[in-house]
């Protein structure tokens, strides 16, 4: 009852083709249909006929070659057969192929042995290129920033005069007194302190970077 109210619940009932009463369900119309025999021929030949025995071979064929002299011949002109190298490792005789142990220097004695192979020389080149460029590019970024670098006879002076410095407050540090029983004295050590650390920390960075650039005022 549920399969006919499916089919007319939308629009009425299906408008389909009745099936004919003929068109009926046959015996074996559902069986597959086999490709036809072949005919098998059992007195086809499949190889030649064995030899009869009244047939005889062709008889007295003869070959005036002298296969003792030309065997002497290739021995004697023949180019003398070099022994595989081998190497033994054991007591007991145990044979080993000596080309492929890697006892033999091979790789030394090539053309190319020692030489830059090209992919490593063309990173070689990419890289120098790419830090062209960086540089370059770093110059237009400073020039345009108007920074000025240091040379080295500059750097070499802002150095001892930072050193020179140094030396004074360390001077004054050590001229202290050893109590330091109020608080003017406690502040004047701080400061020293605080200036040894931070000319300590400038000499540092002077001495660690060789090219220095400084903005232009």
């Amino acid at each position: 009852m549920q399969k006919f109210k499916t089919a007319m619940k939308t629009m009425g009932p299906p408008k389909v083709e009745v099936p004919s009463p003929k068109d009926f369900l046959k015996k074996h119309s559902k069986e597959k249909i086999l490709p036809p025999k072949k005919v098998f021929e059992r007195n086809k030949p499949k190889k030649p006929p064995v030899p009869l025995r009244t047939d005889h071979p062709v008889m007295g064929v003869q070959s005036e070659k002298n296969f003792i002299n030309t065997n002497a011949a290739n021995v004697i002109m023949g180019v003398a057969k070099k022994p595989k190298p081998i190497y033994v490792d054991k007591r007991t005789g145990d044979k080993h192929d000596l080309e492929t142990s890697g006892l033999i220097p091979k790789h030394i004695n090539k053309k190319d042995y020692g030489v830059t192979p090209k992919y490593i020389c063309k990173r070689n080149e990419e890289v120098k290129k790419a830090q062209e460029e960086y540089d370059n590019y770093i110059q237009e970024k400073l020039r345009k920033a108007a920074m000025k670098r240091l040379s080295d006879e500059e750097r070499e002076a802002v150095l001892q005069g930072l050193k020179k410095n140094w030396e004074e407050v360390h001077k004054e540090f050590q001229s202290l007194s050893v109590f330091i029983d109020s608080i003017p004295k406690r502040m004047r050590k701080q400061k020293l302190e605080e200036e040894m650390k931070q000319l300590e920390y400038d000499i540092g960075v002077i001495e660690k970077h060789k090219i220095i650039y400084i903005a232009n005022k």
